[in-house]
């Protein structure tokens, strides 16, 4: 076979793979597109109670109120501060918590069912106690984003960790390597895409315990728009809180994923 076919088959099949994917996408938007249509229509016609169901055109004259009284971008960044926040501390001291545990088998075997206590303890749960230690402040909000990220760093990195190849361990050991130098050089690259999976579920599990910690004690962001429109029923305010909140949910999972790219190319 020449190089000119080659390539014209090549061309084709790059063609195809982009035609896929632009179907895909395609399809998807006509979905998310018609459920709102549909949402609309069945709203308008008395299909559905618009009261405690709100319809997208009240939801989006919702989201223009906000953003011409000036309140958009700022529950917005309140939101998106504290999960960013709560989700770096929650998922470094994880991971350092994590080395910790590898480095000493005594330290992990001492720790090990607290580790597991702490895992099967509801979350949500120790939402008003930090509001009576630490006050409606926005610590007790970020402390309950790092509640709910920190146990599973621990986990994850931790059993990322006792998985890595033995014999790499051995080699370096072979060649008067230190417990260090086994860290640095072997167990943490070995251990980046268990690092990105933790990053992706943390991501996602702080965006949750920022929330639950704004129903508690916050006065700004997307969990406080929630719980006040919730009391004084007005469910266009409550569903576009909810829809924003949808978003900003798949804007960190795809910088995550960005970062992720990003370090799979260095590593290639």
């Amino acid at each position: 076979m020449s190089s000119e076919n080659y390539s014209a088959e090549h061309l084709r099949y790059l063609r195809s793979l982009r035609l896929k994917a632009l179907c895909v996408r395609g399809t998807q938007l006509l979905i998310l597109v018609g459920l709102f249509v549909l949402w609309e229509i069945a709203a308008s016609r008395g299909w559905i109670n618009a009261f405690i169901s709100s319809q997208p055109t009240r939801i989006w004259a919702a989201v223009v109120r906000l953003a011409r009284e000036g309140e958009l971008w700022k529950h917005l960044g309140w939101t998106v501060y504290e999960t960013v926040l709560g989700f770096t501390i929650g998922t470094a001291v994880g991971i350092v918590i994590a080395v910790l545990l590898w480095w000493s088998a005594f330290f992990s075997k001492v720790m090990d069912p607290y580790i597991v206590v702490l895992n099967s303890v509801p979350k949500v749960a120790l939402g008003p106690i930090f509001v009576v230690w630490l006050g409606t402040t926005i610590t007790a909000v970020v402390a309950m984003a790092i509640s709910v990220s920190i146990i599973v760093a621990i986990m994850m990195m931790h059993t990322g960790f006792k998985e890595v190849d033995p014999n790499l361990i051995k080699l370096v050991h072979t060649f008067g390597g230190t417990k260090g130098q086994v860290l640095r050089k072997v167990i943490i690259p070995a251990s980046v895409p268990t690092m990105i999976a933790a990053l992706k579920v943390n991501v996602g599990l702080s965006l949750v315990g920022t929330i639950v910690g704004e129903f508690l004690a916050s006065k700004a962001g997307l969990g406080y728009l929630i719980i006040y429109g919730g009391q004084v029923f007005n469910m266009s305010l409550v569903m576009a809180s909810v829809l924003l909140l949808l978003v900003v949910s798949v804007i960190l999972y795809y910088a995550v994923t960005l970062l992720e790219q990003r370090v799979t190319r260095g590593r290639a």
